[in-house]
Order: C-alpha cells, then structure tokens, then sequence
C-alpha cells in the first residue's frame, strides 16, 4: 500500500511539476544560444505574425530566422505558447505552423537564387 502512495505522488509531482520544468528547460535553452538576440524587431514581429496570428514572412526575415536555428526558434515558439495570454490557442496548430514557417523558410534559403 506504500508504494501506491508514492506512486501517487509522483504522478502529482510530475503533473504539477512538468509544465514548470518545461518552461525552465525553454529559459534555459533560450539563454544559453543568446537566441533574443539574433533577429532584429521587425523580423521577430514578422516571424510571430506568421506563426500566431495570419501572415508571411519575407525572404530577409526567412534569413534572420534560419540564422537564428531551429534550437533557438523551437524553444521560443514553446516558451511563447507557454504564457497564460496565448492559452486559447491550439498548441498542436501553432507548432504545425511553426514547423511549416521554419521548413519554408530553410528550402527558401537554400534554394538557388534565379539568375539575373
């Protein structure tokens, strides 16, 4: 009977603690790639735009944001859907679209660009 009562615990513990551990794990990653510092403003707005709300990116905003790497954009869009004013959003739509933002983006990049 112990042992279902340390279960129990744990269970508890791991539901109360995991959404803490997450957005720690986020910070972390965050801070240690310097990654609020690799894209400038406007592109950063355009880069949320796109993935929260309706809009494109540009090619020079597809640039900063495949500079700034996938690490960096990941844990961003996670720390992001992570704050209490976006909680009506869908999760799994938002990193669908964030996912579909950073593989246009990188096939944008890597693709030749048209002679001219």
């Amino acid at each position: 009977m112990a042992s279902l009562n340390v279960s129990s615990v744990l269970v508890v513990l791991f539901l109360t603690c995991g959404p803490v551990m997450a957005t720690k794990e986020n910070d972390q990653i965050i801070k240690e790639n310097n990654c609020e510092s690799k894209m400038g403003l406007p592109c950063v707005l355009e880069a949320f735009t796109s993935i929260f709300s309706t809009g494109s990116i540009s090619n020079k905003c597809c640039g900063e944001l495949v500079v700034l790497g996938k690490v960096c954009h990941s844990a961003l869009v996670k720390r992001t859907l992570e704050n209490p004013l976006f909680k009506d959003l869908n999760p799994a739509t938002i990193i669908a679209k964030s996912i579909q933002t950073w593989n246009n983006c990188l096939a944008l990049i890597d693709s030749p660009s048209p002679s001219t």
